[in-house]
């Protein structure tokens, strides 16, 4: 099973919603994923453990060489099916 990382500012309000987004879509392409939620600011401590960091916030952090996707269209909509498209080869790559 895949991990994602969904960060924004304080870990629960956009996160949330991003990552239902996600979850939604990779299970109607069949792929098996687990995400979690975090704060931008405790991603450096976390994402060495997961395959893709999806933030919705200005991030310039470290990501220890983690895959990193913008996730901001996932909720203005704008953009949204490349985004969760550019997530799904991301972790269907690894």
């Amino acid at each position: 099973m895949k991990r994602i990382l969904v960060a924004c500012g304080n870990g629960i309000a956009t996160s949330t919603v991003v990552a239902s987004k996600i979850r939604s879509y990779m299970s109607e392409k069949g792929v098996q994923v687990e995400t979690n939620q975090t704060k931008l600011m405790e991603v450096p401590g976390k994402v060495q453990d997961y395959d893709v960091l999806v933030t919705t916030g200005q991030f310039d952090g470290q990501t220890k060489g983690v895959p990193y996707v913008k996730g901001m269209p996932l909720l203005t909509g704008i953009g949204a099916e490349q985004t969760l498209q550019e997530i799904y080869d991301v972790i269907t790559k690894k």
